[in-house]
């Protein structure tokens, strides 16, 4: 059977619950695609945590070099790598309970849809995070 991506509905359910969203790949580049969307992201009010071995700090937040060193839970790993680099990501996710993983545009991968599927994860491919948002959230998260 095709992967087919949540409701709109039940991705605006996901954006509301979240508050921390682990970025793979994201780059201390401000001219990158995954800081603009990290970027913007933390200006709505997400706490993004930056997962890139390269880099201390992006965005004032440190910076870890996978998945398994964050200390903290996360609700959504967002994920700016090419499709044939998303299983292992996939399995870390898993790994650290994480709720959600959540393919950039552009990014799909059936393995990844079968790991995320064992581990009861919910996934979102192909969609831009701070689109999604925009569209679903455009006046922010409402408080919980």
């Amino acid at each position: 059977m095709a992967f087919t991506n949540p409701s709109r509905d039940e991705i605006k359910r996901i954006l509301e619950e979240t508050t921390t969203v682990a970025v793979v790949g994201l780059s201390d580049k401000p001219d990158r695609t995954s800081y603009m969307v990290s970027e913007a992201m933390k200006a709505k009010g997400y706490r993004i945590i930056p997962v890139n071995p390269n880099a201390t700090e992006i965005l004032g937040e440190k910076s870890y070099a996978s998945l398994k060193d964050i200390p903290f839970p996360v609700d959504i790993v967002n994920v700016f790598r090419r499709s044939e680099h998303t299983p292992p990501v996939a399995e870390e996710a898993a790994e650290i309970g994480a709720k959600t993983l959540w393919l950039q545009l552009g990014i799909h991968n059936d393995e990844v849809a079968a790991i995320a599927e064992r581990a009861g994860m919910q996934l979102i491919m192909d969609r831009c995070i701070k689109v999604e948002d925009s569209i679903l959230l455009p006046n922010g998260k409402s408080k919980q």
